[in-house]
């Protein structure tokens, strides 16, 4: 399991979404396929580091990865040496023999080897052209395995999952395209119930970020509103090969079939998020007066964003990271 990187437009469409939504995406961090023999589970790497770095299990290293596999300095590749991550793992997802379970970034298929020892079906998505052939030929004794090699921002899980009508996630996502994946993932949660995620510590600290931290934005909003969200446990940088800049940590999400609030279009709703958090220093006001086509029509055909907000019954001098996700369903259903 790893975290994948998108070519050139996957980027441009995560960049698009950090523009317009969580400026959580916004700082630039490298993204880390895994190995062969370690977990094959990775962590992405960033110029920033936690000034505090909590207690974690102990590592445990595994086997070095094998001599034809290299790690990529371009796409900042970093291997978890650390099997007791992996074990815990499992143990958080507790797969079942009578279901499927989606892998996002299978890497070398150390995780994925462990999920096939429990799971009914593993269905595992690999973006890396390199690791699909390794993949395929590792596993091809395994009936409950099915490899597709798909960039998961275009994947149609629903449909890879049939005949099964639901299954669970695991997966490694990568720090500058984790909101357009996470999207992804809520789009499709008729089928999808629960995501067992390992990202960068501090995404996990916005995305469970109430209302009133400095921390929430977007996609705490988006988080708060698809699912049920647990924090499991963090990694230390020293489980990993090379040693990454940040710790990580493994979040669950149980997802929910509707969204936890009463909104009548939730396209507008995201349309109104996105533009609150477009420049998080201002007011709630002077975003939706300034807000992209077409919420600015939508605004003004309103009365106004004033009047926008005195219906929803929010206070104009509200910044976004203060309003809980019923005010946002509030201000997007003044609109309706």
């Amino acid at each position: 399991m790893k975290g994948q990187r998108g070519d050139q437009e996957t980027r441009g469409r995560a960049e698009n979404i950090h523009r317009n939504g969580d400026n959580v995406e916004g700082r630039r961090v490298e993204t880390s396929p895994a190995s062969n023999q370690d977990s094959g589970l990775s962590r992405e790497t960033s110029e920033h580091t936690s000034p505090r770095l909590p207690v974690s299990i102990s590592p445990r290293p595994s086997s070095p990865p094998p001599s034809t596999f290299r790690p990529s300095k371009r796409l900042g590749q970093n291997f978890l040496r650390d099997t007791n991550v992996v074990e815990r793992i499992i143990r958080a997802l507790n797969p079942q023999p009578d279901e499927t379970i989606v892998e996002i970034g299978p890497g070398q298929g150390a995780l994925t080897g462990r999920l096939l020892e429990q799971a009914g079906s593993v269905i595992a998505v690999e973006f890396d052209r390199t690791l699909g052939p390794m993949l395929a030929e590792k596993f091809a004794d395994r009936q409950n395995f099915k490899l597709v090699q798909a960039d998961a921002l275009q994947t149609d899980f629903c449909a890879e999952i049939s005949p099964a009508s639901s299954a669970r996630v695991v997966a490694n996502l990568p720090y500058n395209i984790s909101t357009a994946i996470m999207q992804r993932l809520f789009e499709q949660r008729r089928c999808l119930t629960e995501l067992v995620l390992m990202l960068q510590k501090e995404v996990v600290e916005r995305i469970t970020a109430r209302a009133g931290s400095t921390e929430r934005g977007y996609l705490s909003v988006m988080v708060e509103a698809y699912s049920e969200a647990e924090r499991l446990f963090d990694v230390a940088p020293g489980a990993f090969r090379p040693v990454p800049k940040v710790w990580s940590s493994v979040i669950r999400l149980k997802l929910d079939a509707k969204v936890r609030a009463r909104v009548e279009n939730e396209e507008l709703l995201w349309q109104v998020v996105s533009a609150g958090f477009s420049q998080r220093r201002k007011t709630i006001l002077n975003n939706l007066r300034h807000a992209p086509e077409p919420l600015q029509t939508k605004v003004k055909q309103h009365g106004g964003a004033s009047i926008v907000l005195c219906v929803a019954g929010v206070d104009v001098q509200r910044r976004a990271e203060t309003l809980t996700l019923e005010e946002w369903a509030r201000i997007a259903n003044a609109m309706a």
